[in-house]
């Protein structure tokens, strides 16, 4: 990619992001935005009485440990890559990976600025306003994740798009389009529950990723990152790790 088209592409990224962002923030109760939150939610909602099947996936799917299932497979993504490679590329991507985790904390500090005063739930929302909802955890008996008093931005997907932004920047496209296949997946369920709105994910989790990752990752800072990181990485644990 020439210096032009990143240049281009990290001011559409950023001009992207912002409005993305400020189209959900600025309208009184979110303009069209909530229109599109309320009719996915209760779209799934109103399902969970009517299916054992899927009330059941939906709970099992918003347990606490499964979330170790996504991780699993980013590493699966990771560590594809990782085994084709002689020493020093594998140290190579291990600091890469330690770029990835320091661009997870630089977005996550951005993303508590931008926490939409706290933001509700789906579930909760639509429960202290007195509408009927129907939640996993009481119809199943488990302890699902169907509710939460801040769930915007989605931090669980915006972590899963950094993997994506950095796959794709550095892994290749078979893996960017696994890791892609990943972030939809796994961060569905949450949207099924109520535990998150699709805003959090389809505004809040993109347009934190499009603006921090543009800047990472159309300009030098990753690779300086990772060139910084690769020249401090102690030799002695690389060695350790790839053995």
């Amino acid at each position: 990619m020439s210096r032009q088209t990143k240049r281009a592409a990290l001011v559409f990224a950023n001009l992207f992001g912002i409005a993305l962002f400020l189209s959900w923030a600025l309208p009184a109760h979110h303009g069209f935005w909530f229109a599109i939150d309320r009719d996915i939610f209760f779209a799934w909602n109103e399902l969970l009485p009517q299916s054992r099947a899927f009330l059941y996936f939906v709970a099992f799917t918003n347990l606490r440990p499964f979330d170790l299932v996504a991780f699993l497979f980013m590493l699966a993504i990771f560590a594809h890559s990782y085994r084709k490679l002689d020493h020093q590329g594998r140290r190579w991507m291990l600091c890469m990976g330690a770029a990835m985790l320091i661009s997870a904390l630089i977005a996550k500090q951005v993303a508590n600025l931008i926490d939409g005063n706290g933001r509700a739930s789906a579930s909760k929302y639509f429960l202290e306003n007195g509408y009927p909802v129907f939640r996993a955890s009481l119809l199943s008996g488990w302890p699902c994740k169907d509710i939460a008093s801040s769930s915007f931005p989605g931090d669980h997907g915006m972590f899963l798009l950094i993997f994506v932004s950095f796959s794709l920047r550095y892994l290749g496209r078979r893996s960017f389009l696994a890791s892609l296949a990943v972030f939809l997946v796994f961060s569905l369920p949450r949207i099924m529950s109520g535990a998150h709105w699709f805003t959090d994910i389809a505004v809040g989790s993109l347009s934190v990723a499009c603006v921090i990752m543009s800047w990472m990752l159309l300009t030098p800072a990753s690779d300086k990152l990772i060139g910084w990181l690769d020249r401090v990485f102690p030799d002695c644990l690389d060695r350790r790790i790839s053995s």
